[in-house]
């Protein structure tokens, strides 16, 4: 299986990914929204595609569907939910469904909700795992819940899904916000020695050249992992004063994200 991530370079900071199968050539375009650099990119490696997945159905990941579609005739698959804001879908995905690209990929479809109600991760059925995540969980952050989602189901998702995935599972986001996602758990967590030293290493970051972390990191890092850490809930208490004394996770992740919409 090869994964290939594609860096728009937009003002979204969207990735873009490729999916191939080494064996036949045939490949999955997910979230093409820069279909020139999808088929291009496509096109110089041989690849043929024959599928395209919709994570969810926000603008800057649908956008590029009819371009690469009509260059390709490429099924669509997004989430079995998200058909009326999605059109022309072929396939609607739920948890636990499978999608094969060519003879050798295997991809379990997640349904993942918090960003929006209508999310769909993918996870490589592979020894070392993959997770094309998009917009629930970024590098060293999760996603907003502004448009179509619940800051309460998004924990969820984080809590009962994401962590519970291998800890070499690599992570592959819908955009790039590490550096300033590393910001803000510093913020939160002052003493997290991993994302100082990790923001240190990135201070000449390049998301042409995109760092690929795994999950054991983000739980080293990503704040929205750290829900018990001491230091998170001491500085938690300074933005909210009345927050009780053993604040249980979910309070404590959904003060986060309170906190994140306006950091």
């Amino acid at each position: 299986m090869i994964v290939e991530q594609i860096w728009t370079g937009n003002a979204y900071r969207n990735f873009n990914y490729l999916i191939a199968c080494p064996e036949t050539g045939e490949a999955m375009a997910i979230d093409p929204l820069d279909h020139v650099k999808c088929l291009g990119i496509a096109k110089d490696k041989g690849w043929n595609i024959t599928q395209v997945l919709n994570t969810h159905e926000h603008h800057d990941h649908t956008g590029g569907n009819a371009a690469v579609i009509a260059a390709t005739g490429a099924k669509l698959l997004a989430h079995k939910n998200a058909k009326d804001e999605i059109p022309d879908m072929d396939r609607g995905l739920e948890a636990g469904d499978i999608i094969k690209v060519g003879k050798t990929v295997e991809i379990e479809a997640l349904d993942t909700p918090g960003h929006t109600m209508s999310h769909i991760c993918l996870l490589t059925r592979t020894d070392e795992p993959c997770l094309v995540s998009c917009d629930p969980l970024f590098n060293a952050g999760a996603g907003n819940c502004h448009n179509g989602g619940h800051p309460s189901e998004l924990y969820d998702t984080f809590a009962s899904i994401i962590s519970q995935l291998p800890d070499n599972t690599l992570i592959y986001p819908g955009h790039d916000y590490i550096v300033g996602n590393l910001g803000f758990t510093l913020d939160r967590e002052p003493g997290n020695a991993r994302a100082k030293s990790l923001l240190e290493e990135l201070k000449d970051y390049d998301a042409s050249n995109p760092m690929v972390t795994t999950l054991a990191l983000e739980k080293e890092m990503n704040t929205f992992f750290r829900l018990r850490s001491s230091g998170v809930i001491e500085t938690l208490r300074k933005s909210f004063p009345d927050l009780e004394d053993n604040p249980d996770p979910r309070t404590v992740f959904l003060k986060l994200r309170e906190l994140r919409n306006s950091w």
